[in-house]
């Protein structure tokens, strides 16, 4: 009895391996498809973590910290990536908790969905203003607080009908 359920845990905890590694790659990528926008662009890796906390529970710390830390690698941002992993990874945590309670498709689950998802990009949007606070001075921190607030609200308007849509689908 105990060696089956070593192996039923084993097997769970690949497959949710196995699973932040494909989100974390789609985080990556979500981090690198841009919206361009008048002073810069808004990214839809926010989405991606919102998506992935809704599937995977706190567990998508991972995928949105390593996701998104990967994608300021890549963009050429290294000062970043630390400030990056830690807000990410808290996003993607705090949203998970959240939504653990919003499994469903009624009105209270997708209220809960969205109440994460303003979480969370409060939590990318504070995040970055103290990072930047220290880093550049306040001035320039305000500069960046209404485009990550920006790109949060997208992120929202992505991953609460997507969430819904996928839960639906895979209902039936």
């Amino acid at each position: 009895m105990a060696d089956n359920t070593r192996k039923n845990r084993s097997g769970s905890n690949l497959r949710i391996i196995a699973e932040c590694g494909i989100l974390a790659a789609l985080v990556f990528i979500g981090t690198e498809l841009r919206i361009p926008t008048a002073l810069g662009f808004i990214n839809l890796g926010d989405g991606v973590i919102l998506i992935a906390s809704y599937f995977i529970g706190p567990a998508a710390f991972f995928p949105a910290a390593i996701g998104s830390a990967l994608g300021d690698l890549i963009a050429g941002y290294p000062v970043y990536i630390a400030p990056t992993f830690i807000i990410k990874g808290l996003m993607g945590l705090t949203a998970a908790l959240i939504m653990k309670h919003a499994k469903g498709k009624s009105i209270r689950d997708i209220l809960l969905r969205i109440l994460a998802g303003i979480a969370a990009e409060l939590i990318m949007a504070g995040g970055y203003f103290a990072f930047e606070t220290m880093m550049y001075g306040m001035e320039a921190a305000l500069g960046s607080v209404v485009f990550n607030l920006i790109q949060g609200g997208v992120a929202i308007l992505l991953a609460i009908p997507l969430t819904c849509m996928i839960r639906l689908k895979k209902n039936r």
